[in-house]
């Protein structure tokens, strides 16, 4: 059995968009392309044919990948949650050495963006943050060094 991919109601959705999209619109025409290619002749040297097979082999690797994700799926809504503590889908509000306030929302690892705030509950930051609590003091091991961050905030939206 595949491990938990925890993940926002959200983010389960752009999932299965995805899947949906490339099953039910974008394989369905690749098949007409590579048909109507195979259908011209010699497929050796016939372009459409060529790219067309190649793109359905990604295309039907991808839909086993979006699959397998959505069926491990452990959907966490986090406005059911409350807790004092930061666990899977808190938005966390931390301040750092330089007294700039940053803001993170732990997600499932299909979702992350870190330039929007969204990061995994497996990267390093989210794992130093996971149990801890409104006015903890924390060590976080950057590429750059060691900064000490102090959570300010715990929400659930």
């Amino acid at each position: 059995m595949a491990e938990k991919n925890y993940i926002t109601p959200s983010g389960f959705q752009k999932l299965k968009a995805e899947y949906q999209d490339l099953l039910h619109k974008e394989r369905p025409k690749i098949v007409e392309v590579v048909a109507w290619a195979a259908s011209n002749g010699d497929r050796s040297e016939n372009a459409d044919y060529l790219y067309g097979k190649k793109r359905l082999r990604e295309i039907d690797k991808r839909l086993k990948f979006l699959s397998d994700r959505l069926e491990s799926a452990e959907v966490v809504d986090p406005l059911s949650l409350d807790s004092k503590k930061v666990v899977f889908g808190a938005t966390v509000t931390i301040r750092d050495e330089k007294d700039q306030i940053k803001i993170y929302k732990i997600v499932g690892e299909d979702e992350l963006d870190p330039q929007k705030g969204l990061i995994s509950w497996r990267s390093p930051m989210a794992k130093s943050l996971l149990g801890k609590s409104v006015g903890d003091s924390i060590l976080v091991r950057k590429p750059s060094g060691e900064e000490e961050i102090l959570i300010e905030k715990i929400e659930f939206k």
